[in-house]
């Protein structure tokens, strides 16, 4: 491609992928997410918010 070409016709950026798996959709799920937040994967950072978030909700129940 010379610069003629750029100048009379333009740059022509290429479009998105056609995907091959079109025909089944992805299942999306928050399985992973869930379980990080909860502390269930053993951070002990997450652990430690599970327990804050767990005082937290129980502070006004009677």
């Amino acid at each position: 491609m010379g610069i003629e070409d750029v100048i009379v016709g333009g740059l022509v950026f290429k479009g998105k992928k056609e995907s091959s798996n079109e025909d089944k959709p992805k299942v999306k799920t928050k399985a992973k997410k869930a379980t990080y937040i909860r502390g269930l994967h053993g951070s002990g950072a997450a652990k430690m918010k599970a327990e804050i978030r767990t005082k937290r909700a129980n502070r006004h129940k009677k």
